[in-house]
């Protein structure tokens, strides 16, 4: 039976139960076989919305409460009908439809686990279109109650669809409130709270400290099952959210234990599988983003499992996670879209624990920068992981060519001189800029003194290589040869003057290496020069 939208207003204005009931039903059903909205019907969905908003208020039957629900979350879909949801009024009415309430001392009546479903999606939809509705919900404390539910996580009464709009309720208001985010990662201790839940989705067991598996041992080697895939990644985006600035301050023993705790819950994450390839690729992406959250000094633990037969091991430590983190890095490097997005985040990741674990830059650089023996290609042409990497060091995106310079910077463990080596003076120009190092010598980080062993190949082709194409290139025939003084004089006279042209048009401004070993104008530099000079001379006349 299908209504029409007056009609349907008109029956529930009467107020009957079941006659509205019947009559937002075949609305329902109509509008989810074809969702389309008139611009003209703006008014009229409005006047619904609050219509049904104040049924809810009245002792339904669950069924009617679902009837009225399922018609709030199909008018929240349109951008143009959410005013009548945004009240605190409603956003109350439809958090205690929602079992997420707060409310100091009282314990309300669980509603019927259909209904909750569908007023979380009512709130999902209304809280993901409108900043009003996200204002309303935080001065609510909904997150309050959202994190309640979350300690009852392993309750079996809840069903999955409970626990992942709970979640995805969650990780709305963490990414869009800055305010709801610190308030679930301090005051309600949110870390902590989603690690268990994180650990409790995946099924997992401890065998050591900083080492885990999953608690039944016929499910290793096997996927992830959907649902619990789907909760996984939700929980992941969460902890990402209330983590974002964790890397950049200190952190006490305290914290360093519960980000271990939960780094090796990720290195799980990391070395296990989803329900086919995309969604597998998608798991592991929110897996390294959050990675990239931790403090520096709790990475270790991606190196801490033992040694078994099947690892990859280096320098006698377990490199699974290293080398998968490598392999997730090149899968992105094929990529030829939003590579800011998609690939610096497992840039940043290897970068950083390159800085600080001596055996995963030594690893990582066996890989990425073995003993040069290419001589005769420039260092961008090719498919291994090096070739790739320096095509990027000149992407015009700014990040994704800081990134993937950086992260072979420090595989040269920060030397100029290496640097240049493997990727050309004309590539590494711009880092080498932005560092002051255009003259050479190293970067701040501390790193060991072992040798570069130069190949036999590299050794020979060394004095023919062009240092700023970093290849073997062909001497060309001198263009000045033949040429009678007073011709040379007049090509350099042209030369000069074309300069001199294109400067005063500001086509090109001369620059030169300032005493910071930054680059910086010709005039600048030479006036910052003289400066020191005169300092310095004053200095030796004050003595």
């Amino acid at each position: 039976m299908k209504m029409e939208l007056n009609a349907v207003i008109e029956t529930v204005e009467a107020g009957y139960q079941d006659a509205a009931m019947m009559a937002l039903q075949a609305f329902n059903k109509d509008k989810c076989q074809c969702f389309t909205f008139d611009g003209d019907g703006r008014v009229e969905r409005q006047r619904l919305g609050k219509l049904v908003i104040r049924f809810l208020e009245r002792d339904l039957q669950p069924s009617c409460q679902l009837a009225c629900l399922e018609t709030i979350r199909i008018l929240s879909r349109d951008k143009n009908c959410l005013e009548p949801f945004t009240t605190p009024q409603a956003i109350q009415t439809l958090g205690r439809h929602a079992g997420i309430e707060h409310s100091e001392g009282v314990t309300s009546e669980i509603p019927d686990l259909e209904v909750i479903v569908e007023a979380l999606k009512c709130l999902c939809n209304i809280v993901f279109n409108s900043p009003s509705a996200q204002e309303v919900g935080a001065e609510l404390r909904l997150i309050v109650g959202l994190t309640e539910r979350l300690k009852l996580y392993n309750d079996r009464h809840w069903s999955h669809e409970v626990r992942f709009f709970d979640l995805r309720l969650t990780f709305l208001f963490t990414a869009l409130r800055v305010d709801v985010r610190g308030q679930l990662a301090h005051e309600l201790r949110g870390v902590s709270l989603l690690s268990d839940a994180l650990e409790s989705t995946l099924g997992l067991r401890w065998l050591d400290t900083f080492e885990v598996a999953r608690a039944d041992k016929g499910d290793e080697g096997l996927p992830l099952p959907r649902q619990e895939t789907e909760r996984t990644m939700e929980i992941l985006k969460i902890l990402f959210n209330i983590t974002f600035d964790t890397s950049r301050r200190d952190v006490d023993e305290e914290e360093a234990a519960l980000y271990r705790h939960l780094g090796a819950i990720l290195r799980f994450c990391l070395m296990s599988k989803a329900d086919g390839e995309e969604r597998t690729e998608e798991f592991h992406s929110h897996t390294v983003n959050l990675l990239g959250n931790l403090p520096l000094m709790c990475l270790d633990v991606l190196l801490t499992p033992k040694v078994q037969q099947g690892s990859i091991e280096y320098m006698g430590v377990n490199m699974d996670a290293v080398s998968m983190l490598l392999d997730f890095m090149d899968r992105r490097l094929d990529q030829e879209h939003k590579l800011k997005e998609t690939l610096t985040p497992s840039l940043n990741l290897l970068t950083e624990s390159a800085r600080v674990h001596r055996e995963t830059r030594k690893f990582l650089r066996m890989k990425i920068l073995p003993p040069l023996r290419d001589v005769k290609n420039r260092p961008e042409v090719g498919n291994s992981l090096r070739n790739k990497l320096v095509r990027l060091m000149t992407h015009i995106d700014t990040d994704v060519k800081h990134c993937a310079a950086e992260l072979l910077f420090v595989l040269c463990k920060e030397s100029v001189s290496r640097f240049v080596k493997y990727t050309g003076y004309g590539n590494a120009a711009g880092l080498l800029a932005a560092r002051g190092l255009m003259c050479g010598g190293r970067g701040k980080g501390r790193y060991s003194e072992d040798e570069d062993t130069d190949t036999e190949e590299y050794r020979e082709a060394k004095p023919n290589i062009n240092p700023v194409t970093g290849r073997v290139e062909e001497k060309l025939p001198n263009p000045m040869e033949g040429m009678t003084e007073e011709q040379k004089e007049n090509e350099a006279m042209k030369l000069v003057n074309m300069f001199d042209k294109m400067s005063r048009d500001q086509v090109i401004q001369p620059m030169a290496v300032g005493p910071d070993g930054k680059l910086a104008s010709l005039e600048s530099a030479v006036q910052r020069l003289s400066e020191q000079r005169s300092s310095s001379g004053s200095d030796s006349d004050a003595d």
